[in-house]
């Protein structure tokens, strides 16, 4: 009786399946998917841009001005204030000293929203401004 109270629990043990070893193989996945992902920085509006003939194509833009028919200016996927475009821009620029700016306009934003969103890229201490538009 003893005996087989000893095997019977013996055979239950053999018989389940260890899930440990495929748990630390997905989290290792997950962590090296995570880890060599690109993150893209969506400016948070949808413009309607210009076409253009002399437009280039830039990669990787690091930071991104949009601006809106209603000249509204949206940076990081949310909406600030003219006044706040040179202090987004110092921020955006302590991550990536190397980063140049470029301005998405749509194509009803007034030049003075272009202008004043340039003016406070340039007092933050960035001369590489882009102007985007869609090429023909």
């Amino acid at each position: 009786m003893r005996r087989s109270a000893i095997s019977a629990a013996a055979r239950e043990e053999e018989s389940e399946i260890n899930l440990t070893p495929m748990l630390d193989v997905v989290f290792i996945m997950l962590i090296f998917f995570i880890v060599t992902a690109n993150f893209i920085k969506e400016p948070g509006l949808e413009v309607n841009r210009p076409d253009s003939d002399t437009s280039e194509i830039q990669e990787n833009a690091a930071i991104l001005i949009a601006i809106g028919s209603n000249d509204e200016i949206y940076m990081d996927g949310r909406r600030i204030d003219v006044r706040q475009v040179k202090a987004n821009v110092i921020k955006l620029l302590a991550d990536n000293p190397q980063g140049t700016v470029v301005i998405q306009a749509d194509e009803e934003a007034s030049a003075d929203a272009i202008i004043k969103a340039m003016d406070g890229a340039r007092d933050a201490g960035v001369y590489d401004i882009s102007l985007a538009a869609d090429p023909k």
